[in-house]
């Protein structure tokens, strides 16, 4: 299963008609697009168009170097310029946030609506021990090319029970060559909170209306970040889902897709409630 569309220089997932509402999915590290593959269907079934990009370097997309943070957002825009969408519902996980989020506090016309999960968007936040570990010169180089398949999947499976053999496929094809690999230490590397001093607030300010779904068992993301978001975010809901861990969307699929049309059915369907 391959992300076989192209916009922008990115490979793409897409379910449903584009003229039905667009929805924007954003994917996590160390996936791609293939982890919304139930939400897209899912999506797809309830009227929405739903597109989910590889960003540079993962999934299906190739490197387009370099892999930092501010340059994912600069190709996001380029694609979302291609493809016309918008305003869209957009749907963020981990990375997906960091980037998600900032492009929507820049560019507030073209989000309908938010879902957030398992990742954060505050200036004050810490790096957690592995991430921290990638953005050590030399110990980040040797961490990174020392990833094998067998590695990875031991690494995903262990702290994710839904993890299955298919997803590391697809999850492996960021690893594939060392340009990929050394992109993941330029976006993490990039990652400076202070960078988010500016947007500090600025997502609550916005009136849109938010989604927050996280998993309950999150080691990198703790469940009380949910309720940091729902508390800054006027009229946000929080869906925290039991027997779930960082990688909600790969662990629950089918809960995690339902919350997710369910809110996007009664808040950012066009016409009906905010």
């Amino acid at each position: 299963m391959s992300a076989a569309d192209r916009a922008a220089g990115l490979a793409y997932r897409q379910a449903g008609s584009p003229t039905d509402p667009p929805v924007l999915l954003l994917h996590g590290y160390p996936e791609s697009s293939y982890m919304w593959r139930e939400a897209l269907s899912a999506l797809a079934g309830a009227g929405w168009y739903a597109v989910a990009p590889d960003f540079a370097g993962y999934g299906d997309s190739e490197p387009d170097p370099p892999g930092s943070w501010e340059h994912h957002i600069e190709m996001l825009e380029r694609f979302v310029d291609e493809l016309g969408i918008g305003p869209a519902a957009l749907v963020t996980h981990d990375w997906g946030v960091m980037i998600g989020l900032r492009w929507t506090c820049d560019h507030p016309d073209r989000v309908s609506a938010l879902v957030v999960s398992d990742g954060g968007f505050f200036s004050d936040r810490r790096w957690h021990d592995l991430a921290n570990a990638m953005r050590t010169p030399e110990i980040g180089e040797r961490l990174i090319r020392g990833f094998t398949r067998e590695g990875l999947a031991g690494a995903l499976q262990a702290i994710s029970p839904g993890m299955g053999g298919d997803a590391i496929d697809e999850y492996w094809k960021g690893f594939a060559d060392d340009t990929r690999r050394l992109g993941h230490l330029e976006l993490y590397r990039s990652g400076d909170f202070e960078k988010l001093a500016p947007y500090d607030g600025r997502i609550g300010t916005l009136g849109l209306p938010a989604l927050i779904l996280w998993g309950e068992n999150d080691e990198f993301a703790m469940v009380t970040m949910a309720e940091r978001y729902q508390s800054e975010l006027p009229g946000s809901e929080l869906v925290v889902l039991p027997d779930a861990g960082h990688f909600v969307w790969d662990d629950r699929p089918g809960e995690a897709s339902a919350a997710l049309v369910d809110f996007l059915a009664r808040r950012a369907r066009p016409g009906g409630a905010g």
